[in-house]
């Protein structure tokens, strides 16, 4: 019994193996060399930044949505100028979320802090259309997220707001102004404090 058991350990090593080996190629050929790194991308495992390079490379680069892309991003998701956004390697899996959509502007930025968490179908958003001709667009603003917060499902952030590091914003909120104070919940439409965060308890973690 205790034979099987070994043999079954070094089997399942082997196909560990092979697959880590399978998707450092893949990511090597498809994927700039950089964005390979951070705490998904571990160097002797088959973690989660290798299986979303496997989970995405197909669609991404051989199919060609989102082809110009140099990371993983997920098919199911939607960015827009990938140059004006601007994150922490180790947060490679907010572009791994079903429904998101990441729309910077030519002329306007996204900043992501490090440790920022963002939901499914979160929506932040540089600029907005010209209502009085909806084939334009106004000009962009750069929307700003702090160090460690909370973007929850199907929220959006709209042009210019800039939120403080651990704010935690509830689901579906719009966000239509700016919290910069930070260590704060928001939630509602449009969004509104509903609770203050304690920030010793942050600093004793």
């Amino acid at each position: 019994m205790k034979k099987k058991r070994t043999l079954k350990t070094y089997f399942r090593a082997a196909i560990g193996f092979i697959k880590n080996l399978i998707a450092r190629l893949t990511g090597l050929i498809f994927y700039k060399r950089k964005y390979l790194r951070g705490k998904e991308f571990e160097r002797f495992k088959y973690s989660n930044g290798w299986r979303y390079v496997m989970h995405n490379f197909f669609i991404q680069k051989i199919i060609g949505y989102q082809r110009h892309i140099p990371y993983p991003v997920s098919f199911r998701m939607q960015v827009m100028n990938w140059e004006n956004i601007h994150f922490d390697l180790d947060d490679i899996s907010n572009f791994q979320k079903c429904g998101s959509y990441f729309q910077a502007a030519s002329d306007a930025h996204i900043y992501i802090g490090k440790g920022t968490k963002i939901g499914p179908g979160v929506g932040i958003i540089t600029a907005n259309h010209n209502p009085k001709n909806l084939d334009e667009h106004l000009q962009g603003k750069d929307v700003v997220i702090g160090n460690n917060c909370w973007i929850g499902m199907n929220s959006v952030i709209l042009p210019g707001v800039e939120l403080g590091e651990n704010t935690v914003v509830g689901a579906g909120s719009v966000v239509t102004k700016s919290f910069k104070d930070g260590f704060l919940v928001i939630a509602g439409n449009p969004a509104r404090v509903i609770k203050t965060l304690d920030r010793n308890d942050d600093e004793n973690k």
